[in-house]
């Protein structure tokens, strides 16, 4: 017996190398993971401040455009202020009149001052005892009157109450809105409604502008600037994450690995064992000189065995997963086949196999014998058909050559036979005519003497004669072509041979309401050939195209032709309107004892095609151009050492 093959590590020394390294693969895994997490969350939370950052500097930058457009606002009501005051005369009264003063007080003015142009007091709303002065306030100056002629008007206005209506609310809610000066002291805030904030990014915008209107305000809010702090920033999630990954996920990354350390042990022992079982299979499996293929339940192929694949001419790769119609079975058979396909997977497969026609890649036809047994899986259950494949293709062939062998010596036996009894008959048969042809001569001899005989007596008794001699000539024709005899060839006229041949046959013809045409040509040349021969050849084929015809519908017609074939031949065509060859061939309808008809021998054709092919011609059979058969023949031309030797001999018989 064949040793198992080893089953030791030494027989794969590659893998010391680096697979007891791959239970380290998921920790390298692990530390790249925590280091990716890191990263990614260091990145994003930069780009969350980043993002934080440019919404605080856009939210300072549209705050300190609204507080611009809030004094612009304050500042353009001074100017109607102004522009209203302007030619009156200057006193409490017509300041107190102004409804711009009203309207000022208010929004944001905490006063309203008219100095003269000397910037002495004339007029102020509300009365310097009722003007809260606590606290830093900021001013706006307008001329009265062209080029200030009238004086000036002052408004004072408290900048904390100037954050707090030109803030808007979301925007305190979100951060801590502050007027600094130069040394970061705060001028105004709208922290007084809420707590300090905690200590986040801010941003810083510079005041310039009329937020600094007056000589009062240039020195109190020299460099002063909006302050924006964010009161609730983003908190980082880094220092907690990095704490979780690495207090959590690193240690059970490293148990993790440590149990895949020894499960890939088992593994890797497992495998190899796998593999020497796989390859000890497979080996068996491929010097088998039986088929193999494994189907599911649908005709899916899961396995083929390399014998199966040099079988049908195809890769295993091209194989597996096809479902029928299947690329090795006949192009002109697939439905019978996938009907049988069909029963074999219902279970209805023959125990003792089935013979099948296959074809191989490269399109010859191959024989097999199947058998077909259930496929069970691991568990007990049949998930679908395991087939054995026997290559019968030789001994089908030995078979059939056997069978051709027994026919062909049968076929033997029987043309012997016939032509024992054919050259008895003609050998039985001469006599009886030699002796026709005697009484014949005898009584037209008396009748001669005698005198006064009946002309239409004498023409039949004549005729009579000449039947008998031709009789006579057939029946020895036949005798010497069925003793192997070459035929007497002699040059002959084709049209006067088919004329006679057709006329012996004038009267049954008739009977059998069968038109007759010839198509000879008069100047056709002549012939190399045994005329009694070919007579028997055209009587063959007019009258098996008449009994052709004899169950078809009238008009029944048979035409004869002759015509020049090439430079060597003449060909002859027997054909009728009849119901034609049916799919037969030349090869079947000329084999030995082969018959259409039931009461014939299937001889007749057979010798047709055996006396054309003894003149060195070919015999052909095929359908008719309207409809029919057509049996044509053809016989060779006088060659011209022919004719000279003809004459020659011609010459010399007459000396």
């Amino acid at each position: 017996m064949q040793a198992r093959p080893s089953t030791s590590d030494d027989a794969h020394p590659r893998r010391g190398g680096w697979r007891p390294l791959l239970w380290t693969l998921p920790l390298l895994l692990s530390l790249v993971f925590v280091a990716g997490v890191i990263a990614w969350v260091w990145a994003n939370e930069l780009a969350e401040r980043e993002l934080e950052r440019q919404t605080l500097i856009t939210d300072a930058l549209s705050t300190e455009a609204q507080l611009r457009n809030r004094i612009a606002e304050e500042a353009a009501l001074l100017r109607r202020l102004a522009t209203g005051l302007a030619g009156q005369h200057a006193g409490a009264e017509a300041l107190a009149a102004r409804p711009e003063v009203n309207v000022g007080l208010r929004r944001l003015w905490l006063s309203v001052t008219w100095l003269d142009g000397l910037n002495r007091q004339i007029a102020q709303l509300p009365t310097q005892g009722s003007t809260a002065s606590d606290g830093l306030s900021l001013h706006l100056v307008e001329p009265v009157g062209a080029e200030g002629r009238e004086g000036q008007l002052v408004v004072r206005y408290d900048p904390t109450l100037l954050l707090k209506n030109g803030v808007p609310w979301w925007l305190s809610r979100k951060y801590a809105v502050q007027m600094v000066d130069s040394a970061d002291l705060v001028i105004a805030s709208t922290e007084e409604l809420r707590p300090a904030p905690t200590p986040g990014p801010s941003y810083r915008v510079a005041l310039t502008g009329p937020l600094r209107t007056g000589p009062l305000a240039e020195a109190a809010l020299s460099d002063a600037a909006l302050v924006l702090t964010l009161r609730e920033p983003q908190p980082t999630a880094l220092k907690p994450l990095a704490l979780v990954l690495i207090a959590g996920f690193l240690p059970l990354s490293a148990v993790a690995s440590w149990l895949l350390r020894r499960q890939m042990r088992q593994v890797m022992k497992a495998e190899s064992a796998w593999r020497t079982e796989a390859a000890w299979r497979q080996a068996m499996e491929d010097s088998a000189l039986v088929g193999l293929r494994a189907r599911d339940a649908e005709g899916r192929l899961l396995y083929v065995n390399r014998t199966f694949c040099e079988l049908v001419g195809w890769p295993a790769e091209a194989l597996l997963g096809l479902t029928p119609p299947m690329p090795y079975w006949p192009p002109d058979a697939i439905e019978e086949v996938a009907r049988r396909n069909r029963r074999t997977l219902a279970g209805e497969a023959p125990r003792e196999g089935y013979e099948a026609r296959w074809r191989h890649r490269d399109g010859h036809a191959i024989e097999v014998l199947v058998f077909e047994s259930p496929l069970v899986d691991a568990a007990g259950q049949q998930i679908g058909w395991m087939g054995s494949i026997l290559d019968i293709t030789e001994r089908k062939r030995l078979e059939e050559r056997e069978r051709r062998q027994v026919e062909t010596q049968a076929h033997n036996a029987r043309l012997t036979m016939l032509g024992e009894v054919a050259s008895t008959l003609a050998h039985e048969l001469n006599q009886p005519l030699t002796a026709i042809a005697s009484y014949n001569a005898g009584v037209l001899n008396s009748l001669e003497r005698q005198g006064g005989a009946d002309p239409v007596v004498m023409g039949a008794l004549q005729r009579l004669g000449q039947q008998a001699a031709q009789a006579g000539r057939v029946v020895q024709r036949i005798r010497e072509f069925l003793t192997r005899r070459e035929p007497q060839r002699e040059r002959c006229a084709l049209p006067g041979v088919i004329a006679d041949a057709v006329s012996l046959l004038a009267k049954e013809l008739a009977r059998s309401r069968v038109e007759l045409k010839l198509q000879l040509d008069p100047d056709l040349p002549d012939v190399v050939a045994d005329a009694v021969l070919v007579e028997q050849v055209v009587i063959n084929l007019v009258r098996n195209a008449a009994d052709a015809l004899s169950a078809h519908p009238e008009p029944r017609r048979i035409e004869v032709s002759a015509r020049r074939a090439g430079e060597r031949f003449v060909r002859i065509d027997v054909q009728d309107n009849g119901p034609g060859l049916q799919g037969l061939t030349a090869e079947q309808l000329c084999a030995p004892f082969y018959s259409t008809k039931r009461e014939g021998m299937g001889m007749g054709l057979a010798i047709c095609r055996s006396i054309v092919e003894a003149h060195q011609g070919l015999l052909d059979a095929g359908e008719a151009a309207g409809g029919g058969a057509r049996f044509s023949f053809s016989l060779p031309l006088v060659r011209a050492d022919q004719d000279n030797q003809g004459d020659e001999e011609e010459a010399l018989s007459d000396v």
